[in-house]
């Protein structure tokens, strides 16, 4: 059961006796913040809105939606950081999955065991990685925690961020993710290149992750060579607050227009390809808002992310791909 530190809610505006608040975190956890806003609105008295559209991480707030609705104060729920409060009037809040992780660990270290791991996990999880720690080092698995630079903590990685996974690969044999989310540990796989396995507490089960994320590298890397055959380009700028990456929307263009290409500038907040759909004479598409949009999802045509677009320069350029997404950082 996820818990919201509801506490940490209710002494912020006890503090700053906002008119009205907004909350909102990731669709998984939508129902608790929704009992939360409820709890709001009968302690205080006052209007808590959810802000149900999709936030997939700190890049991706919804800040925006907040300040339209006038909310004095916008708490994002879910996603933990190493800080605890991001921009003026926004808190991340923590939410935390009561899970156990015994059993699912215990199956672990019959697979493992005599092999060097590294632990990570999701914000989610993040309370539970000491003591499964413990367990798989009790069972003669050697653990390593990586340590977290930016924004992530000790042995976390977001969808796009692998730093604390990405430093440890020429120490470990595999990596151990602790959750449900093959979203995570695929990105885990793609950005080490070695064996990836998921603890899920929820099926009791043990999962190795490689050859789907190997799926989506090679749906990736087609996409890549389809696209060095396009003539004309738009590249799409994200709406969203931290997807703003005007700079190297410029920056490919200009590097397109050198190899002969035509290129148009886009900007979107969400990227589907129904509205991609709607934009007339383009071939391929490069999107700089977030990686995982180009390698998760199915487009009509070409639709590359930074990593991607990184690659079909050097495809046009004659020189090699290989390890394109072997980055700690995907943008």
């Amino acid at each position: 059961m996820i818990v919201i530190d509801e506490v940490r809610i209710f002494k912020e505006i006890e503090d700053r006796t906002p008119a009205s608040v907004s909350l909102n975190g990731p669709d998984g956890i939508l129902p608790q913040v929704q009992e939360t806003a409820i709890r709001i609105s009968k302690k205080f008295g006052i209007p808590a809105y959810v802000l149900a559209d999709t936030t997939w991480g700190t890049c991706d707030l919804n800040s925006n939606g907040s300040k339209t609705l006038g909310a004095e104060i916008q708490f994002n729920i879910g996603h933990t950081i190493n800080t605890e409060s991001f921009e003026k009037d926004l808190f991340l809040i923590d939410a935390f999955d009561d899970v156990e992780f015994d059993s699912v660990a215990k199956k672990c270290t019959i697979l493992l065991k005599g092999k060097t791991i590294s632990l990570v996990t999701d914000s989610q999880h993040l309370h539970q990685v000491d003591k499964v720690e413990k367990i798989l080092t009790e069972s003669e698995i050697k653990v390593k925690i990586g340590k977290g630079k930016g924004q992530l903590n000790d042995g976390q990685v977001f969808g796009c961020e692998f730093y604390p996974a990405s430093d440890l690969k020429k120490e470990v044999d595999a990596y151990v993710f602790l959750g449900q989310s093959n979203f995570h540990a695929a990105g885990i796989a793609l950005s080490t290149n070695l064996p990836t396995y998921v603890l899920d507490p929820y099926f009791n089960e043990v999962r190795e992750v490689t050859e789907f994320a190997q799926k989506l590298k090679k749906k990736a890397t087609l996409a890549i060579y389809k696209a060095t055959e396009a003539k004309s380009f738009g590249v799409i700028v994200g709406l969203k607050e931290g997807q703003l990456s005007k700079v190297f929307a410029l920056k490919i263009k200009k590097e397109l227009e050198k190899e002969g290409k035509d290129v148009q500038l886009f900007a979107l907040t969400d990227i589907t390809n129904e509205r991609l759909k709607n934009l007339k004479g383009i071939d391929a598409f490069i999107q700089v808002a977030c990686p995982r949009i180009s390698t998760d999802n199915q487009f009509d045509k070409p639709v590359l992310s930074t990593p991607q677009a990184n690659a079909l320069l050097k495809i046009l350029r004659n020189e090699s791909i290989d390890e394109y997404l072997e980055i700690p950082h995907w943008l």
